[in-house]
């Protein structure tokens, strides 16, 4: 069944009939990010409005591809377990050379973890869930058909012209969060623009919806016999929709691409019938672009307004959410506590990173899939031809590496070399079982000092959880250690470990995170 898209319901604004009171937090653009945003704040205490042009959730499936890192951070903000039942669970990729197969990966993790390695799920579902946790949040004012006209900034504050089907108001708030999108209006408003690379190709994305026994596993074809001399992509989503990605070439007019009567011989020809519907199309450009800074005094980017990455890899939605993980207690310790605004230094220089990582593998992926002629169309054919043959070689197949969280360059944190790599300062707390729970659910919200094998000291304003060593957790925390002392953000990144600690030395390095210096 298609999805059926209801709309909102546009409630008239009070700014209307006169000034409203000062908002701590304008949020721009209620897609996945905008509204993780808000209930991420709220999860906080802090109250934000959310500002929407439109009255429906996005048209076209989108994003579809969820880590298991954004369904971490999803489960956070109450959402995690409907899109995991929701969607297609996948963790076996297939890649293919015309029609032999090339290069095969496995994504599941070791058991012990609450989430999957990656759940397809149209980001159609994921805002409606949002949406519905939003409206139901007394500290979310969520208004569709809200759109932002202007923009200025005092010292103190942002402050926005709207535009409502029943006439103009503004709106003042301490900070602006920009989750408007790739297009966004709030950068063009500044002024700013994307540095970067735009690469000369485009690509169809087709949605269909059809009965098919297809396995749930990621498809990727070099040269396909069905689209010769190019690329093609196969997802599985729910509600018997599937998403087939087809190269064009920098050539092709998207014009004539979109329409119908082009894009449905390419379709039976990928799937071998013509017993389909089309359920959305789109034809799109790479680019691998973001903006010099995220922070522009009281205005914050977040997600795809900030930064753009091709869609091979499923790093722009995954991207984006790590985003909002990284501001959320930031500037809620800033609204809430009076913390230094050297917070969200921190946010633009570790989200900026994590943005480079991805435009790296986006742009190497780009690369790989359309070579230019000469060095770098021989390299990928001569990977392509070994890898059938040479099991060196299958590694190097790049039909996009997949969306990882990147581990922050915390490299002055105390830090134990015995301990392993996998929780390193910098990277996301490993899940573990903890009976009928999991670890990430008690390390979510607050600071907390996680004692494994021995009892956490006492640290005044520090939650503290201590556990008994298990198999799970020896092998993701304690490595050749025999206790462990690991101090987790609120936003379940590890900030440090010791195998003991007095209580100074964690209030030494838990103060210069607050303040910003770490």
């Amino acid at each position: 069944m298609p999805y059926d898209y209801k709309p909102f319901d546009y409630v008239a604004p009070p700014g209307l009939s006169g000034p409203e009171a000062r908002h701590k937090v304008i949020i721009v653009g209620a897609g996945p990010i905008g509204l993780a945003a808000a209930i991420e704040l709220a999860n906080h205490g802090v109250g934000s409005v959310i500002l929407d042009d439109n009255n429906v959730v996005s048209v076209g499936s989108r994003a579809i591809c969820w880590s298991k890192r954004s369904l971490e951070i999803l489960d956070r903000l109450g959402v995690g377990d409907a899109c995991v039942q929701k969607g297609v669970t996948w963790k076996v990729g297939r890649t293919r050379h015309g029609a032999r197969e090339v290069f095969n990966f496995d994504l599941l993790p070791e058991d012990g973890h609450k989430m999957p390695a990656f759940v397809n799920l149209q980001q159609y579902y994921v805002e409606e869930y949002l949406v519905e946790a939003a409206l139901a949040n007394p500290l979310i004012d969520l208004r569709f058909k809200n759109k932002v006209t202007g923009l200025s900034q005092t010292d103190d504050c942002a402050v926005v012209q709207i535009e409502t089907p029943d006439g103009e108001y503004a709106l003042e708030a301490d900070y602006l969060l920009a989750c408007d999108g790739a297009r966004s209006p709030i950068r063009q408003m500044m002024g700013l623009d994307f540095e970067g690379e735009l690469f000369e190709e485009r690509f169809l994305i087709a949605d269909i919806e059809m009965q098919a026994d297809f396995p749930s596993e990621r498809w990727f074809w070099f040269e396909p016999e069905f689209h010769a001399g190019q690329s093609a992509l196969l997802h599985k989503q729910p509600d018997n929709i599937y998403r087939i990605d087809l190269q064009l070439g920098w050539e092709a007019d998207p014009e004539e691409e979109r329409k119908p009567e082009r894009i449905i011989p390419r379709i039976e020809k990928a799937v071998g019938h013509s017993n389909f519907k089309l359920d959305w199309t789109s034809i799109y450009t790479f680019q691998c672009r973001r903006l010099e800074k995220f922070v522009h005094d009281r205005v914050i980017f977040v997600g795809d307004s900030a930064h753009v990455v091709s869609p091979f890899g499923a790093r722009g939605g995954n991207g984006g959410l790590q985003d909002v993980d990284a501001l959320g207690w930031r500037l809620a310790a800033i609204i809430n506590d009076g913390a230094s605004p050297e917070l969200l230094e921190r946010y633009d220089a570790e989200r900026t990173y994590g943005s480079d990582e991805n435009l790296t593998n986006s742009s190497r992926t780009t690369r790989f899939m359309s070579p230019r002629a000469g060095a770098e169309r021989w390299f990928r054919d001569a990977v392509l031809a070994l890898s059938e043959h040479a099991p060196f070689a299958r590694p190097m197949v790049n039909s996009g590496r997949l969306s990882l969280p990147c581990c922050y360059p915390l490299d002055a944190a105390p830090n134990v070399e015995a301990m392993p790599d996998v929780s390193r300062p910098g990277k996301v707390a490993p899940d573990a079982p903890l009976g009928n729970e999991w670890l990430l659910q008690k390390l979510a919200g607050q600071f907390t000092l996680l004692a494994i094998g021995c009892k956490a000291p006492e640290v005044d304003g520090l939650n503290t959880l201590s556990l008994e060593v298990t198999p799970e957790l020896s092998a993701r925390y304690l490595g050749q250690a025999t206790t462990g002392l690991y101090l987790i953000r609120p936003d379940q990144i590890i900030a440090a470990r010791w195998e003991t600690a007095e209580p100074a030395q964690i209030i030494d390095h838990l103060t210069a995170i607050k303040e910003g210096r770490a």
